[in-house]
């Protein structure tokens, strides 16, 4: 398998950790989907990653159809087989994702000329991001991870997203604000998972 991606992408991440987690064999081919030589098409047509080129020459994509892809062929671990339980991980990793969606779509509104940034745009955006990690929170409570006492992929998908936001919006300082969100954060970078896939400085 060869994994296409960004190092700085979260949902690149969230495919890395299970990678690591999993100890699947695979090989990282480093793409940025924004540069005029990218090859990234070749993988998915829609210029986007990650992507996840499989033996037989297919590829699949979109975080969360690899998460799953990734998941089942590895015997099953972070998504759960009862319908119920199955159901609120994966709301978790949308909701991790749209973090993810909504905070990005503010960063590349901020990059443009200030004269054409759309501020309304940029509020409506962070208003999602804010309400987000309130939601992460809630539904985190008091418990060690997401689902309880071990690690699923609402947890991946979630953290991948919050770190990002520390990568590309410090001035958040979300983990200030939610103390248990902070502490849960801290076991997760804890794990070599999530070590070996932070971001370029």
């Amino acid at each position: 398998m060869i994994l296409v991606g960004s190092r700085t992408s979260p949902y690149v991440r969230k495919v890395r950790v299970l990678l690591a987690e999993r100890q699947l064999a695979h090989q990282f081919l480093e793409e940025s989907a924004w540069t005029k030589e990218t090859t990234v098409p070749r993988y998915n047509p829609l210029n986007k990653v990650p992507a996840l080129a499989l033996d037989d020459g297919e590829s699949i994509y979109d975080s969360a159809v690899i998460a799953e892809y990734l998941d089942a062929l590895s015997g099953g671990h972070f998504i759960p087989a009862d319908p119920r339980a199955r159901a609120r991980v994966r709301c978790l990793e949308a909701l991790g994702d749209g973090i993810a969606d909504a905070g990005i779509t503010a960063f590349l509104e901020r990059k443009r000329e200030v004269s054409r940034q759309d501020n309304a745009w940029i509020a409506r955006q962070m208003d999602k991001v804010t309400a987000g990690i309130g939601a992460v929170g809630a539904a985190l409570g008091d418990r060690p991870h997401l689902g309880g006492e071990r690690m699923d992929l609402a947890d991946v998908a979630c953290a991948c997203a919050l770190f990002w936001l520390e990568f590309r919006m410090p001035e958040l300082r979300w983990r200030e604000t939610n103390p248990r969100l902070g502490a849960w954060a801290q076991r997760l970078e804890s794990r070599d998972s999530f070590q070996a896939t932070r971001p370029p400085a």
